[in-house]
């Protein structure tokens, strides 16, 4: 086999294991859409609701912060090190250690969450101290809450050890059980409580749905032989390898997510509605996400690890300029179909029951200003490995801390005129600095050198964009079932339209010579 006809090979494994994750994650965020249809239909827009969502994003913000952000950009790079050059021994204590000093630290943080409820609910949504009743309902409902960064993190750093031993699917499919038993806690728990405190059900949903995500990883581990027997060791190398490299990778992966924390501060500051219209639209921002960037940044981060520990810098390259075509293949029409269908995507979901066309009409601009970020979004997953594989979380840092900065520059420049749109806008243009300032260094350090044939590509790209906005635009100008039909048919026009906008696309890149090959081997 020659050199290339291996290259080839690998890419066809990667594109392989990102549409296994995919399909799996594409479940995970259509039940996830139910979970969102079924939420808005039982619970609608109310001081609750507003309440779950603060209470269910402070520890899910934790989650992506340190578990699936950091924690796993720091941990499979010196996982994927220690199979390649240790022993099988070397990699089961370390696992061993990394699972008991990581248990007992996020027990830890539990406990303190716990205690300090009502002092995270002051600090995150300063806004709800004017209403009594809905700051004690946010409490209440963290303190149900919060013990789920334990268990998801736990979850985490099983499924970092299940992608870097290649099993994908197991923690791509994980999601689902969070959905199911919200959608399940919506239908069955929500009868038990009064009408002002439903949303606590969804809480305990919660609560219950981390414990099942690690118990349902936990045999898979078992049969790789790779089960942690927990050790509580800080001065382990590896360990401190890791934390090292984890501290500063708080900043570098997560920036998008600060910033969707600091923009619910501000949104409860807001008037009523203002915390969940920004959460229904950016719920619709993250199925794009989820399914391919998230998706095509786990499947690489391993093989770029592998890439580095084996001094494969031509290698190292190709993978990235793969994964950045693929994100900007399948970036560039989501964004813009979230763009031209944002109020009839939130109409044929959401607007059921408690969920009206005011909220319908506030939360599409919201999805609108997000959608402009999308790409950028997009690029930050697959980019932000081409630093961590290499175990360089200096540069990210910095650049984290840049886009940040600029993100709440923006709030407080968009946020008093365009209210809950602007802070949309404004998570929008940071992740743009972000993505603009991770691309730059990988290709200054030399890391990452674009493969010939961009500009052909590009020009595909727009042209099949082109085809997909005019059918989707002139679709949805000549109906109005997206509103007015009932639920079937709102789905099913839904579900027509971007059919037939993604047939547009992908034969506009057809006619303009995009083939399967050039997804395998490169544009050119």
């Amino acid at each position: 086999m020659t050199e290339q006809q291996g290259a080839q090979n690998k890419k066809g494994g990667l594109m392989a294991s990102t549409v296994v994750v995919s399909s799996m994650t594409m479940l995970s965020r259509v039940l996830g859409l139910i979970r969102d249809v079924v939420l808005a239909r039982y619970l609608g827009v109310s001081a609750g609701t507003d309440a779950f969502f603060v209470a269910f994003r402070i520890p899910n913000f934790l989650r992506r912060l340190f578990a699936e952000g950091a924690f796993n950009q720091a941990f499979v790079p010196v996982l994927s090190e220690y199979r390649t050059n240790g022993t099988q021994a070397a990699v089961q204590l370390l696992i061993n250690r990394v699972a008991g000093t990581l248990g007992m630290t996020l027990g830890l943080v539990s406990v303190v969450g716990v205690v300090g409820a009502p002092l995270l609910i002051t600090l995150f949504a300063p806004g709800f101290g004017d209403d009594p009743a809905k700051r004690a309902l946010a409490v209440e409902m963290l303190r149900l809450t919060f013990p789920y960064l334990f268990f998801i993190a736990l979850t985490a750093f099983s499924g970092a050890i299940l992608n870097t031993w290649g099993r994908f699917a197991v923690p791509a499919f994980t999601p689902v059980l969070l959905n199911i038993s919200l959608i399940g806690s919506a239908l069955f728990l929500t009868p038990l409580f009064s009408d002002q405190r439903m949303a606590v059900a969804l809480a305990w949903g919660v609560l219950i749905a981390g414990m099942a995500q690690l118990l349902f990883q936990l045999p898979f581990l078992t049969r790789l032989g790779l089960m942690p027997k927990p050790q509580v060791s800080w001065r382990d190398p590896g360990v401190k390898r890791i934390l090292a490299l984890m501290a500063p990778a708080i900043f570098g992966v997560s920036v998008s997510q600060i910033n969707l924390l600091l923009d619910t501060v501000l949104a409860s500051l807001l008037e009523t509605g203002s915390v969940t219209w920004l959460y229904y639209s950016d719920r619709l921002v993250e199925l794009p996400l989820g399914i391919f960037a998230i998706a095509i940044g786990t499947v690489i981060l391993p093989s770029l690890s592998k890439k580095h520990a084996a001094a494969s810098t031509e290698e190292f390259s190709r993978t990235l300029d793969w994964a950045i075509r693929m994100v900007l293949l399948l970036g560039l029409p989501a964004g813009l179909a979230l763009l031209v269908m944002a109020k009839p995507l939130l109409s044929a979901l959401f607007q059921y029951g408690e969920f009206g066309a005011f909220d319908v009409h506030q939360a599409s601009l919201s999805l609108q200003a997000y959608s402009a970020g999308v790409v950028a979004f997009m690029l930050i997953k697959v980019l932000a490995p081409g630093y961590f594989a290499r175990q360089d979380t200096k540069t990210p840092v910095r650049i984290g801390i840049i886009a940040m900065v600029a993100n709440m520059v923006f709030n407080l420049l968009l946020v008093w005129h365009l209210r809950h749109v602007g802070l949309a806008m404004a998570t929008a243009l940071s992740a743009w600095l972000n993505a603009a300032l991770l691309y730059r260094g990988l290709v200054s350090a030399g890391v990452y050198r674009p493969s010939p044939g961009w500009t052909a590509f590009f020009v595909r790209l727009l042209g099949g964009a082109a085809a997909m906005v005019a059918v989707v635009w002139w679709l949805n100008g000549h109906s109005d079932l997206w509103h007015t039909g009932l639920a079937w048919q709102r789905g099913s026009f839904i579900v027509a339209v971007v059919a037939a906008g993604a047939l547009a696309y992908f034969l506009g890149l057809g006619l303009l010579g995009l083939r399967p090959r050039h997804l395998r081997r490169g544009p050119v």
